[in-house]
């Protein structure tokens, strides 16, 4: 497929993050069920409702677009979701693999950073107003999660860790 022009660059990787926040629904329950953090657990949680509601507002913005809300295989995205499940699987003591689970979800969080804040950008640059202030929505939660998942790793999580093997 050639692409010559921005707004087909856009629909492109709006493609690419829609199929990625749909991943992330189906990979977040394994995450949760593999913390041993209660405060990890209800992060998780309420971070796949969050991400749920981003889908919802992705393919309000496709809308927007008239275009329909279809995703593009994200291979970033499915080798950050490999790269925490093969975690999950290893032999590791719960309060280490927390700290785990918190480096492969912030891992994600800054992917999606990046691409939120390139979309809104396009789209700004492309006139599309409505479609930034939808995204660039998203772009504020994603920044909000990487904060509580420093705070969480900081106070608790890490500390757990490292007294773990002492």
């Amino acid at each position: 497929m050639t692409m010559d022009s921005l707004r087909e660059l856009f629909e492109h990787e709006l493609k690419d993050i829609y199929y990625a926040e749909k991943a992330l629904v189906k990979a977040l329950p394994k995450m949760a069920k593999a913390a041993s953090s209660d405060k990890l657990k209800e992060g998780i949680e309420e971070h796949l409702e969050q991400t749920k509601g981003q889908v919802e507002r992705l393919e309000q913005v496709f809308e927007l677009l008239g275009v329909p809300a279809r995703g593009k295989k994200c291979e970033a995205m499915e080798g950050l979701i490999a790269e925490g499940a093969s975690l999950i699987e290893e032999d590791i003591e719960p309060e280490v693999l927390d700290a785990g689970i918190i480096a492969a979800a912030q891992k994600v969080e800054h992917y999606e950073i990046a691409s939120y804040g390139t979309l809104c950008t396009w789209a700004r640059q492309l006139g599309l107003e409505d479609a930034a202030d939808l995204l660039g929505e998203t772009l504020e939660e994603e920044k909000q999660t990487d904060l509580k998942l420093t705070e969480l790793a900081e106070s608790e999580v890490n500390v757990a860790a490292e007294a773990e093997g002492e």
